[in-house]
């Protein structure tokens, strides 16, 4: 019987999402894996694949240029529908795989093995994969190289999640804001000291990486954490919540204060466009709200909810606005 997390795909893409990977640089461990299953496997093609809800993106690749393809033809959707590796002999004998154009054109793949990537609460969120352009039969041996190679590839995902400073923007992860946020909950409550959470989603980010690509849009996001940390007091706390939205931490600020800084913060972005190598400029803009801790605050899902219905607030107001509750 499959497992019930193999079916929840909407769950899966959060776990992918909380790894804040997709459309990420270079980064060496993961293009030294795909070198070695390359070389050690003798195989042309080697990634390590992420699937997306209607993608497969390659965080790294040797044999194939393409940096993504659709997820209907790909040969990880499948892999990661199940615990063990997958094994494809001969795609063109395969009802599952023969007509895809990854097989009828480049880079051309006729066998396949993917081992399934796992994050550490049971999502299969990708897969390793080796793969060949001539029929081949992958031996125990094969597969168990390549699981062990994919559970260092899992090792470095983890690390992502336990890591403290976002690689892109330099701000806080997730995971170290929500620990800054909860001290402040609990210094709250000690001390009854005032605090207010900034909640910031930049606005039709969508269509920035739509229109001018990824690597534009990771300089917003670079850019945009640059303002910020210009703006705000050196006691402040930034952090990157995910993809687009960002939260600022104001110790000692009490709701007219945090509004101050929540108006700064926004001119600030709306007056400093993203120059472009074209010498061109992209105009950026951002919604804000804001929440003060108060006596309903006993964790960071209570503060996020009042701060996000703040933003919500803003954004229905026509976005490059600000809300407080």
């Amino acid at each position: 019987m499959t497992e019930p997390l193999l079916l929840d795909d909407d769950a899966r893409l959060a776990a992918l999402r909380r790894l804040e990977i997709l459309d990420t640089p270079l980064e060496q461990p993961f293009e030294k894996i795909v070198t070695l299953v390359r070389t050690v496997l003798a195989v042309p093609i080697a990634t390590v694949t992420l699937v997306d809800r209607d993608r497969q993106w390659f965080k790294a690749k040797r044999g194939i240029d393409a940096s993504e393809t659709a997820r209907s033809v790909s040969f990880c959707t499948h892999t990661i529908q199940q615990r063990d590796p997958l094994i494809v002999e001969d795609a063109e004998a395969d009802p599952r795989f023969a007509g895809s154009p990854l097989v009828l054109g480049p880079p051309f793949v006729r066998s396949y093995a993917g081992v399934p990537l796992r994050t550490p609460d049971g999502y299969n969120v990708g897969a390793l994969c080796a793969m060949d352009t001539r029929p081949r039969r992958f031996s125990p041996g094969d597969i168990g190289i390549l699981t062990n190679f994919a559970n260092i590839v899992c090792d470095e995902l983890e690390l992502r999640m336990i890591a403290q400073s976002d690689h892109l923007t330099g701000a806080l992860t997730r995971r170290g804001f929500v620990e800054q946020v909860e001290l402040e909950i609990a210094r709250f409550a000690r001390y009854q000291r005032p605090s207010s959470l900034i909640i910031l989603d930049l606005d039709h980010f969508k269509s920035i990486n739509d229109e001018h690509g990824h690597d534009t849009g990771d300089q917003v996001l670079r850019h945009v954490a640059e303002v910020i940390k210009a703006t705000i007091r050196p006691s402040d706390v930034l952090g990157r919540l995910g993809g687009e939205e960002f939260g600022v931490l104001l110790p000692e600020a009490g709701r007219d204060d945090a509004v101050t800084a929540a108006e700064r913060i926004r001119r600030a972005i709306e007056a400093r466009p993203l120059a472009l190598v074209d010498r061109s400029s992209l105009p950026v803009t951002a919604s804000l709200g804001i929440a003060p801790v108060d006596a309903s605050t006993a964790s960071f899902a209570d503060w996020l909810r009042a701060a996000d219905a703040m933003l919500y607030a803003a954004k229905e107001a026509g976005r490059n606005a600000v809300r407080s509750c």
